[in-house]
């Protein structure tokens, strides 16, 4: 792959225009957030995996094993849900063993109207505990006079306020009604935070509605044990490793199973002084939820993750609205430097990569080692456009110089040969002035002024687009370079643009192909009865090589005292041979046998010029 050079940057204009774009999507406009996210998700899975989940909150999991085997006849529970007295029995065994708090992800709201007594067990296991905590939910309202009135619920779930308070506020939530009241002010949102694209990255500390405060369930149980809970509607949830389930984790079956027994067999102390959560990760009960550690991530590990954050301070801090702004500009200023000094594409390429990375490694440095999330996707998105943006431009302008080489470079060579110069990147620039000998070559139509006026003019025309194009093939073919036509004449020289070596040689086989050509041409006209005849004339020597002309029209030719004695030379082959050649060509022709023909002098020139033709022309 070729890199280009920038072209000339005549205005800065379109990389500020990007760059004020870029500062304005970061202030308002957000539509380029899902870089921010998605950097953010993979940094985020890269510092999981330097962070331990602590290992004092752990996992009681209702898992499919759990559920295929509580409903079989060894147990008799039945399907899921199962009755609230087994969680009875777990409470109090979390109690006996002195578990420091015990999280229900269980959802019990409406009492059980068929086995109101495994009610009464669960809330006998309640009675007086001070470490037992259940979710309420927030569902989306429908109506205006739907929900409760959260005056009369705030007392009843130790709701805080803020500010003036709407005596009419409701709010649509899922209360745990199969618990008795005692219970309420230990309960909190298990709200499902997620962002724009459904991935949750956050959670609830606390939703305010009418001026109430309606705590969180991690935010409950974190001000509950005596941890600082920040002052904020969400925190941004640091992730830890161990992938689905950092957490240790004991099946709730294993549990039940050893509850049940007579004889003890798991230790008397597993629980003591844990954060228990009790939670479902059972497969077709479907609480599980996409997160940038996993797609299936089980909500009640992302409860107990939210709760280890709070409670050994890991959640992340958004950094400043400004942060965002400063790294776009320090990406743009580079670049725009970079533009403006015309740089190739690849060593711009190799500074974006190296900012990109500078970004990044911040970002990752401030996310692992501070717990602050820079948002660097956004700025490094941006600075990417604008590499393509200038990349395309650079291609754009490539491709049209690239064309205009070829349109140019293709009046005077074969187009083969130009393709191959062009696809090496020669550019017009290299084609300097400069004097080399060169071997000229003049042909001319005997003639045909006489032919010509005796025709039609289309009909002169056309003959004449046939034969010339019929012998720039005939030139091409043998590595010529076109000069020009004047008139019905061809002027073409070889060994400049391009070196070849036996130039002379070259020269001598195109003229005797051009009188092959001629017959060819006279064959097929010949019904017509147009029947063309030309003289060569060649000649060796040096001459100054380059493009000239004006401003507007510039044609690559040679000039100088060889190019006058070729031409000279063509006009003595009338009377003496089709073609003709100087003695400084036939020096440097050793593949063929040559006759002198005459010695003569020609115009401009005080010293005679012997002449020689191909041996078999005569």
């Amino acid at each position: 792959m070729r890199f280009f050079k920038l072209p000339p940057a005549t205005s800065l204009l379109p990389g500020l225009a990007m760059l004020a774009l870029a500062l304005l999507d970061i202030t308002t406009l957000h539509l380029l957030a899902p870089a921010d996210r998605a950097l953010g998700d993979a940094m985020s899975r890269i510092a999981a995996s330097s962070l331990g989940a602590d290992r004092d909150i752990i996992v009681i999991d209702i898992d499919d094993r759990s559920l295929e085997a509580m409903a079989s006849d060894t147990y008799g529970v039945g399907r899921f849900p199962w009755p609230r007295a087994v969680y009875g029995e777990l409470i109090d065994e979390m109690r006996r063993q002195k578990a420091r708090a015990v999280v229900f992800d269980i959802e019990l709201y409406e009492p059980d109207v068929r086995n109101p007594q495994s009610d009464m067990v669960l809330n006998a296991a309640l009675d007086g505990s001070a470490n037992t905590f259940f979710p309420i939910k927030s569902l989306a309202r429908i109506a205006r006079d739907e929900g409760v009135w959260l005056a009369k619920v705030a007392p009843s779930l130790a709701l805080s306020t803020r500010g003036p308070v709407d005596a009419d506020a409701r709010a649509t939530l899922e209360l745990p009604f199969a618990l008795d009241k005692s219970a309420w002010p230990r309960t909190g949102l298990i709200d499902f935070l997620a962002d724009a694209d459904g991935v949750g990255r956050r959670y609830w500390i606390a939703r305010t509605i009418g001026g109430y405060l309606i705590p969180s369930l991690p935010a409950r149980v974190a001000k509950s044990l005596g941890y600082p809970v920040p002052d904020a509607e969400s925190i941004r949830l640091a992730w830890m490793r161990g992938g689905e389930f950092p957490h240790p984790r004991v099946a709730f079956v294993d549990l039940y199973e050893d509850i049940q027994r007579g004889k003890r067999e798991r230790p008397r102390d597993e629980f003591t002084g844990r954060i228990v959560v009790v939670g479902a990760s059972a497969t077709h009960l479907g609480d599980h939820r996409t997160t940038p550690i996993a797609a299936t991530f089980p909500g009640s590990e992302i409860l107990a993750t939210a709760i280890d954050n709070l409670k050994n301070a890991r959640w992340i801090v958004d950094a400043p609205a400004w942060t965002g702004m400063a790294i776009a500009l320090l990406l743009f200023a580079p670049l725009l430097v970079a533009q403006r000094r015309q740089v190739h594409l690849l060593s711009m390429l190799a500074l974006l990569g190296v900012l990109s990375l500078g970004a990044a490694g911040v970002a990752y440095a401030a996310l692992a080692g501070a717990r602050i999330f820079v948002p660097a996707g956004t700025p490094l998105a941006f600075a990417w456009t604008f590499f393509a943006l200038a990349a395309l431009r650079a291609y754009v302008a490539e491709q049209r110089a690239k064309e205009q080489r070829e349109r140019v470079l293709g009046r005077f060579l074969d187009p083969r040969l130009v393709k191959r110069l062009v696809g090496e990147g020669v550019r017009l620039e290299d084609f300097k002035s400069e004097s080399r000998t060169i071997t000229v070559l003049f042909s001319d139509i005997r003639g045909f002024t006489s032919l010509a006026e005796a025709r039609p003019p289309e009909d002169v025309v056309a003959l004449l687009n046939d034969y010339l194009s019929r012998q720039s093939e005939t030139v091409f073919r043998h590595g010529g370079t076109l000069d020009k036509f004047i008139g019905d004449a061809i002027m073409a020289f070889w060994n400049a643009p391009t070196d070849d070596a036996h130039h002379a040689e070259h020269a001598i086989d195109c003229a005797v192909e051009m009188l092959e050509t001629l017959a060819r041409f006279n064959a097929e006209t010949a019904r017509s009865g147009t029947q063309l005849d030309i003289g060569v004339g060649v000649h060796t020597g040096p001459a100054v090589v380059g493009f000239i002309g004006s401003r507007r029209k510039l044609e690559y030719t040679a000039i100088g005292d060889t190019v006058n004695l070729a031409s000279r030379i063509e006009g003595e082959t009338r009377g003496r041979s089709r073609i003709l050649l100087s003695a400084a060509t036939r020096e440097r022709v050793n593949s063929r046998a040559f006759v002198e023909v005459a010695v003569v002098n020609v115009k401009g020139r005080a010293q005679s010029v012997c002449l020689y033709t191909v041996e078999g022309l005569q």
